[in-house]
């Protein structure tokens, strides 16, 4: 098993206790250059009622209270899927020199499915690695949302006809 893959398993136990708290399955670590596990998150949108609390910001913010500072330059963020445009803004914001990713989301994705931020004109790019662990990343993502489909109104109420990581 190389590296990425033992960081993707970790996420992946991040993603299952998201899917534990009804939550979507989504784990995200952050290691420091010295490939030191600095910070982990997992959505947490529902329980904190807050739309921004992805996986990879919940990380994000961990990782910058544990290095105190706000720039994680040198660390890799590994994440069990594609980050949306929020999360790879904050990425690039982070100064987050590798990222990760399990499966791709077709439907969001930032860092090639339907976008990538690495083509905009910013003053900061970072490398890209997808496809990691992608069928187990998938297969959970898979599982909670045909376990709920049909029940987006009971879960998020009437004016919302989907649920998103």
């Amino acid at each position: 098993m190389t590296r990425d893959e033992l960081f993707i398993e970790l996420c992946l136990s991040e993603a299952l206790a998201a899917f534990e708290e009804d939550e979507v399955p989504v784990g995200a670590i952050i290691v420091s250059p010295q490939e030191e596990l600095i910070a982990k998150g997992r959505n947490q949108t529902i329980k904190l009622n807050s739309p921004i609390a992805h996986a990879e910001i919940l990380a994000i913010q961990e990782a910058a209270k544990a290095l105190d500072n706000y720039r994680l330059t040198g660390c890799t963020l590994y994440v069990t899927k594609e980050p949306c445009i929020m999360c790879a803004g904050a990425l690039i914001e982070a100064r987050i020199q590798r990222v990760v990713f399990g499966c791709y989301d077709s439907k969001r994705g930032a860092l090639g499915s339907i976008s990538h931020v690495n083509m905009l004109p910013s003053n900061h790019r970072f490398e890209v690695t997808g496809g990691v662990l992608e069928m187990p990343c998938r297969g959970l993502l898979q599982k909670f949302f045909r376990i709920r489909r049909g029940t987006e109104v009971v879960i998020t109420g009437p004016t919302r006809n989907r649920l998103y990581a």
